[in-house]
């Protein structure tokens, strides 16, 4: 994983590399985190050519969940490209394991918490809206907490619906 580092980092020079405990990617400061004590596993070779791809493609951040997931899914295409470059193989198994948690996320996150109907967002927004049975909920920006949902009543929804028209 060292030498894959040292390559990537010579490549694309507008990227920095940092050590961390975890693997992602920092649009803010264009810096591509790794976990170096993980460098005899396959997958953290798959997931730092992941992360350099998000890099790459110059992910910023996401307005809704649904584009969370486009996003993913063009880091891992993007991944499997780069990784040929230099002669990896990654398992496509793996991509759809991690793709799959943000599958798992979007899906918890669209059930309506009144009648438990699959929904989308409303928009850029963290508010869901149930096409049948009309509850509005709330769920954390964040894609790394529980997805809870908090459901709002028909009073909250009117006043959410005024300041937003």
């Amino acid at each position: 994983m060292r030498s894959l580092v040292k390559t990537l980092s010579e490549a694309y020079p507008h990227l920095t590399y940092v050590p961390a405990t975890s693997f992602y990617w920092s649009p803010e400061t264009s810096e591509v985190f790794y976990d170096d004590t993980k460098y005899d596993q396959a997958s953290s070779i798959w997931s730092l050519l992941h992360e350099t791809s998000h890099g790459l493609l110059k992910h910023t951040t996401y307005k809704a969940d649904l584009e969370l997931l486009h996003l993913e899914v063009a880091a891992w295409e993007h991944a499997l490209a780069l990784a040929h470059t230099h002669k990896i193989t990654i398992d496509s198994d793996y991509v759809q394991d991690c793709l799959d948690t943000y599958r798992d996320w979007l899906y918890r996150r669209s059930l309506c918490p009144g009648c438990g109907a699959q929904c989308i967002q409303m928009d850029s927004t963290n508010f869901y809206r149930c096409f049948n049975c009309r509850t509005r909920w709330h769920v954390s920006p964040s894609r790394f907490c529980r997805p809870y949902r908090r459901s709002q009543t028909r009073e909250q929804a009117v006043i959410f619906a005024e300041k937003h028209l």
